[in-house]
């Protein structure tokens, strides 16, 4: 394979959430800076890992390892077999090493700004500023410890923000501000360290297009229920997509020009048609057993369950996460071991006929963890991963609803879903426009920045060096 001159600067700008329709299509004409990177380059979508989900989705493409590898499966993961007890996934649970850990042992150094799972932080060769997960300001979320100063004295920049207060609120005016506010923050301290610290690998992501997505999608989308034309949040999303667009191009303007450049996004986004209480359904098929049903709609955590009658219960999220009650491995498990599979059998039969409140099917998967990964680790994963609609419908949490349909999240206003695709854009010296490029997945950007900077790649990354970028040459004949 013939490679590429070695890179000596390498720029990561993530998006989370970005939805490549958006970003290629619809608002291509829109998007300057972000369409002159795609023509100049290689681009195309980017499969997300399974759950398409933040966490563990960045850490995923960090890493270069699945999520079974990594160990986790979402922002909350069962903390032991108890049924109680639950942990969330900081930079704590993050055992592989990380994209900046080989570019640290190779000399390189990084900048890191708001990457997921990196509170709290931990020793990099250069900065790091930490994410969304991170408790506040009053936090220790920098490395060095004296970044977090230098920052409180930059008035565009402080106080900072990690995410907005709460992106889920019927105060759609509030929130809006409140994304664009974030992003800019972090816009200007990405300028600043970039103008101001050595690096040679720098990497930010913005959460901002995750939370316009989830706040904004049923104002502009036809498809989406509760879609009103001429409404005043029309163009909130489109709006925030060229703010954005404008913010990526301000940070060119300062980059060298020898710099590589790669924009990615985690997963898409798409429409959110409903939600499926998971839980409701297991009550009602009588895998799930309560002591006494909640009067309102109620988290299971409330509720008392009789777990010597139960077979199974759920978690709520963009994904539904099922756990069998096995016995010998939860504290009062009902199924016998040699009867695992037939259950799980049922219960994948159960989900996947489950359709619409008209009995419409609407295309659920439900996936086995060990037919996903090359391993599955973890104190506790998931028996099942529950995909309503081909992640188009929600997974709701809650018990009392008296439904198994529902049109309200039991979280708070909602209007997107995830997609599993994302999206990537990769220019700069030696990369040829090539136009789409197929098959790539997230796992791939690790071992592609690791060869654009002439390093090997370990033997035990699960992704692989995109020849288009890498190798552009080769990758045309």
């Amino acid at each position: 394979m013939q490679r590429r001159d070695q890179a000596t600067k390498v720029v990561v700008i993530g998006l989370d959430c970005a939805e490549p329709t958006l970003v290629f299509d619809r608002y291509a004409d829109k998007l300057p800076n972000l369409t002159r990177l795609r023509d100049s380059g290689a681009w195309g979508n980017l499969r997300s890992c399974d759950p398409p989900i933040t966490v563990p989705a960045w850490m995923s493409m960090m890493s270069s390892k699945d999520p079974g590898t990594l160990g986790y499966y979402g922002f909350r993961n069962r903390a032991d077999r108890s049924y109680e007890k639950m942990t969330t996934a900081t930079s704590l649970a993050v055992k592989e090493p990380l994209l900046w850990d080989h570019l640290g042992r190779a000399g390189k150094k990084v900048i890191l700004l708001g990457v997921p799972q990196t509170y709290p932080p931990r020793p990099v060769n250069g900065l790091m500023v930490t994410d969304f997960l991170t408790p506040s300001i009053e936090s220790q979320y920098t490395f060095p410890a004296e970044l977090k100063n230098e920052i409180a004295a930059m008035p565009d920049v402080h106080p900072y923000e990690f995410d907005v207060s709460d992106f889920r609120t019927n105060d759609k005016g509030k929130i809006r501000d409140s994304i664009v506010r974030m992003t800019d923050k972090r816009f200007a301290l990405a300028k600043r360290l970039l103008t101001t610290k050595p690096w040679d690998f720098f990497m930010m992501v913005e959460m901002g297009t995750d939370r316009v997505h989830h706040a904004f999608w049923q104002y502009m989308d036809p498809k989406h229920h509760r879609y009103e034309a001429g409404n005043p949040f029309e163009s909130v999303i489109e709006d925030y997509y060229v703010h954005v667009d404008q913010r990526i191009g301000e940070l060119l303007a300062v980059l060298p020009p020898d710099t590589n450049i790669l924009v990615v996004s985690d997963h898409g986004g798409q429409c959110m048609d409903g939600g499926i209480a998971l839980n409701e359904w297991l009550v009602r098929e009588g895998y799930l057993v309560l002591h006494e049903a909640p009067r309102s709609p109620s988290r299971l955590e409330a509720l008392k369950v009789d777990w010597s009658k139960t077979t199974a219960w759920g978690s709520g999220g963009y994904y539904g996460r099922l756990f069998l009650n096995v016995k010998g491995r939860e504290p009062q498990g009902l199924i016998e071991p040699e009867n695992y599979e037939s259950t799980r059998d049922k219960l994948v039969a159960g989900l996947e006929a489950l359709g619409d409140p008209d009995g419409k099917s609407i295309g659920t998967r439900v996936l086995r963890p060990e037919s996903l990964y090359r391993t599955v680790r973890g104190i506790a994963p998931p028996d099942l991963f529950v995909y309503f609609g081909d992640l188009r419908w929600r997974s709701v949490g809650t018990v009392g609803s008296g439904s198994i349909h529902t049109f309200e999240n039991d979280t708070g206003p909602d209007d997107a879903n995830h997609a599993p695709l994302g999206m990537l854009i990769a220019t700069g010296p030696g990369i040829s426009p090539t136009g789409p490029i197929p098959g790539m997945q997230l796992m791939d950007v690790t071992p592609t920045v690791l060869s654009l900077f002439g390093l090997d790649v370990p033997a035990d990354l699960q992704g692989h060096a995109i020849e288009a970028i890498v190798a552009p040459e080769a990758a045309v004949l």
